[in-house]
C-alpha cells in the first residue's frame, strides 16, 4: 500500500508539472511570438519572411513543448524520437507535394522573384501578393478575388513580376485606313503622347508603321509610363487618340466585306 501510494504520488507529481508546463508553455510561445512579430516590423523585415517565418516557428517550438512534456510525464525522448522519425518518413511519402510546396517557398523567399506587395502573373493568375506562407502563396486579383496558389508552382514555372521596375511601357496597336496619311496619323500620335502628362519623354515615344492589316494600317505604338500611373495613361492615350484622329480627319476602318456580282450573260 505504501509502494503504491509513493508511485500515485509521484506520478500525480508529474502529471501535475507536466499540466503547468504545457500551459506556461503555451503563454510563452504566444509571448515569444508576439515578440518576434513587434521586434520584425520595427525593423522593417520584408514581409514575405515574416509571413513565412511565423507559422514554422510556432510549429517547431510547440513540438519542443510536446517533447519536454512527455520527457516530464517519464516517456523515453529517444523512444520517443526514434517514433517520431518513423512516422515523419511514412507522412514525408505521403505528402510528397507539400514537401515541394514547403521548398518552393524556402526558394521564393531566398531568391526573391516577387514579395509581398507585388502584382504579379504566374500559374494563369494576375493580382497583388497578399501572403508567402509554409505551402502556399495567396494573390489578390483585380476583381478581388482570393487565389491561392501552391508555392512549388510558383518556383518550378514562369512568372511575371510587373513591379520589378518603376516604369513600364504599353504596347499598343492603332489601325488606320489605307486611304489615310500614315505621316499625319504618326504625327497626331506623337503630338498626343507629346502633350500627355502621363507619358514620359524618356524614354521617348516610338511610333512606327508595323503592319498591312486586313482592313487597314497597323501603327505600333509604344509609350512608357511610371508603373502606379500605366493603366490611367494607358486608357486614356488610346481616347485622346481617338480624338485627335476625328479632328484631323484620319480614318479607323472597321470590318467591312466588299461583294462582286458577275453577270453570267
Amino acid at each position: 500500500m505504501e509502494n503504491f501510494t509513493a508511485v500515485a504520488v509521484t506520478y500525480l507529481s508529474r502529471i501535475v508539472v507536466a499540466v503547468l508546463i504545457w500551459v506556461v508553455g503555451k503563454r510563452l510561445i504566444r509571448l515569444l511570438l508576439d515578440f518576434m512579430e513587434r521586434r520584425m516590423k520595427k525593423a522593417n523585415v520584408d514581409e514575405s519572411l515574416h509571413s513565412f517565418l511565423t507559422p514554422l516557428l510556432r510549429m517547431l517550438l510547440q513540438v519542443l513543448l510536446f517533447l519536454t512534456v512527455a520527457a516530464t510525464l517519464g516517456i523515453e525522448i529517444t523512444t520517443f524520437a526514434a517514433i517520431i522519425g518513423a512516422a515523419s518518413f511514412a507522412v514525408g511519402l505521403a505528402f510528397q507535394g507539400s514537401l515541394s510546396n514547403f521548398a518552393g517557398g524556402v526558394l521564393i523567399l531566398i531568391l526573391k522573384p516577387f514579395t509581398v506587395g507585388d502584382f504579379i502573373e504566374a500559374a494563369g493568375y494576375s493580382g497583388t501578393v497578399k501572403e508567402i506562407q509554409v505551402f502556399y502563396t495567396i494573390i489578390r486579383t483585380p476583381d478581388n478575388q482570393k487565389v491561392i496558389i501552391p508555392n512549388a508552382d510558383l518556383s518550378n514555372s514562369s512568372a511575371v513580376n510587373y513591379s520589378s521596375y518603376d516604369t513600364r511601357r504599353a504596347n499598343i496597336k492603332i489601325p488606320i485606313s489605307y486611304k489615310s496619311d500614315v505621316k499625319r496619323a504618326k504625327e497626331v500620335i506623337q503630338q498626343v503622347a507629346h502633350n500627355h502628362p502621363l507619358v514620359l519623354k524618356d524614354p521617348s515615344p516610338m511610333i512606327v508603321l508595323g503592319e498591312y492589316g486586313n482592313d487597314g494600317l497597323i501603327l505600333y505604338v509604344r509609350v512608357w509610363a511610371e508603373r502606379s500611373d500605366y493603366w490611367t495613361m494607358y486608357f486614356d492615350f488610346l481616347e485622346q487618340v481617338k480624338v485627335a484622329f476625328d479632328e484631323a480627319g484620319v480614318e479607323i476602318p472597321y470590318r467591312q466585306l466588299d461583294v462582286h456580282i458577275m453577270n453570267e450573260d
